[in-house]
């Protein structure tokens, strides 16, 4: 079985989610930042799971730009300086099926690791 290739792509920069559209009727909406964690960088990934780096602090990353790679994958530019990665239709419905267990499976990790999804934010004090 073939994976169905996204008739349309669109970015609700508003709420930072990427809508991809099979056929007519079928459409589904990914945060940014659940693609910006779930990347399929080495960055990201590493080369096995022992080597992948969990991600922190991307809950307001936004896509700065999104390019086609041939016919078989997006290269979406995020606004954190992140590009490296691309999304095959594969690994983009791959995603779309296993949204929930991904985020519940994210989630706690980031908690196991004492980390958040905020960006870190620096305090200055005036001396």
């Amino acid at each position: 079985m073939s994976v169905p290739i996204p008739t349309r792509v669109h970015y609700h920069k508003h709420d930072r989610e990427l809508e991809l559209t099979y056929g007519e009727d079928e459409s589904y909406r990914l945060s940014v930042e659940y693609l910006r964690v779930f990347s399929p960088s080495a960055e990201v990934r590493g080369h096995g799971p022992d080597t992948a780096t969990l991600q922190v602090g991307k809950k307001f990353v936004g896509l700065q730009n999104i390019s086609q790679a041939g016919r078989y994958a997006l290269k979406l530019h995020f606004d954190d300086g992140h590009d490296s990665g691309l999304f095959s239709w594969d690994y983009l419905y791959a995603l779309i099926r296993d949204q929930k267990a991904n985020w519940e499976d994210y989630l706690r990790r980031l908690e196991a690791a004492g980390a958040s999804r905020e960006p870190l934010s620096i305090e200055i004090k005036q001396l």
